[in-house]
């Protein structure tokens, strides 16, 4: 995520900011100029000093605190590019709810910046019902038995349920715990469950399969028997030297989602570091050469250029980590298997972004 400036005081502004911490004055992110803005002016319509005088408004859930994106004034839609693909949100009649969604909404519009660099398609269910792209933010509810009926995360033909319970830390804990998982995170969830969607849009739609099939297997395989197999006996001896993750050997339809989510980490992460200038020294040679991100990621000829930046970062990162008594913050490993699959991810997107629409000049840059 790159960082913006205030352009009231020149501070640094965050994707997530809903004002400015320095001259207190209220910021928010322009959809249509694709960065943040100062603001001037409301409560009901304001003037962004980043529009060159423009006059836009929040999108309608700013009152529930979970959205900092703006809408221009004489658009007729009350909800922002991100919210406008919710089906159902949170319960908010039970209090812990709103904080739940707002982590929640965050998380989601930080895929949703992504998937505007790459210009990848992403319509809303309304827009098109059989094509479309929507949530549903659910939490699990009582039986007749007495028990819960637990709502699972998942995707169904552009549908994408998360159980609201994700959104707290301590119950997201404890569920990572349980499952023997090395990472679970709301931005992780929901770059998983896109890559789902985008499996459909651009690989069985995209007139992709025979090439999906060579990298990634026959997605033609039971799904519900694969991962039954998966469950009862675990992922094979030698799956760190083939796939990303153990559960990307349930199916060749997840080993492609869990690659999808991690060519996103990767790009969304360089991206943050080339903001910050780090330098990376890639070795403990005093005259080694460091990896410096000093190119756009979204922008990367290929995926060799960006895990050449990623892997001294990530060992750098998780030696940060480890001296604050952190689990790693990357526990994986690139291997030669994942790298062809993350090639094979970067070239899709690729294809589709040059296939739409020009970029303008911020994703550029």
């Amino acid at each position: 995520m790159q960082l913006f400036e205030c352009q009231g005081c020149q501070s640094a502004l965050h994707f997530e900011n809903s004002q400015c911490l320095t001259c207190g004055r209220a910021v928010g992110f322009l959809e249509d100029r694709f960065a943040m803005s100062a603001l001037e002016g409301g409560p009901d319509r304001y003037w962004a000093l980043g529009a060159d005088g423009q006059f836009y408004r929040y999108c309608d859930n700013v009152r529930h605190g979970v959205c900092n994106w703006l809408i221009p004034d004489q658009s007729s839609d009350r909800l922002c590019g991100s919210c406008r693909h919710n089906r159902m949100i949170p319960d908010l009649a039970i209090p812990q709810n709103v904080e739940r969604w707002r982590k929640i909404e965050l998380a989601k519009r930080y895929v949703f910046r992504s998937l505007m660099r790459w210009r990848l398609p992403r319509p809303n269910k309304s827009d098109d019902p059989d094509r479309g792209l929507a949530f549903d933010f659910l939490g699990d509810v009582g039986s007749g038995s007495g028990g819960a009926a637990q709502v699972l995360t998942g995707h169904d033909d552009g549908l994408i349920t998360l159980n609201v319970a994700e959104g707290d830390d301590v119950e997201r804990e404890k569920r990572r715990a349980a499952l023997g998982e090395p990472y679970r995170t709301l931005v992780g969830h929901f770059r998983h469950e896109i890559g789902h969607y985008y499996w459909d849009r651009l690989v069985r739609d995209g007139g992709r399969l025979e090439a999906f099939r060579a990298v990634f297997g026959d997605e033609r395989d039971d799904y519900n028997s694969a991962l039954q197999r998966h469950y009862s006996g675990g992922p094979p001896p030698d799956w760190s030297i083939r796939f990303i993750s153990a559960y990307a050997t349930s199916h060749p339809w997840e080993d492609f989602a869990e690659t999808w989510a991690h060519y996103l980490h990767i790009v969304d992460a360089l991206e943050t570091a080339r903001s910050y200038g780090i330098n990376v020294r890639a070795r403990l040679a005093p005259d080694a050469a460091g990896a410096k991100i000093d190119f756009n990621p979204y922008a990367a000829p290929n995926a060799g250029r960006l895990v050449d930046a990623w892997v001294p970062l990530t060992v750098a990162l998780n030696s940060v980590n480890r001296s604050m008594g952190q689990h790693d913050l990357y526990p994986f490993v690139l291997n030669e298997t994942v790298m062809r699959k993350l090639e094979f991810i970067h070239d899709l997107i690729r294809v589709s972004y040059e296939a739409r629409l020009e970029p303008v000049a911020a994703e550029a840059a």
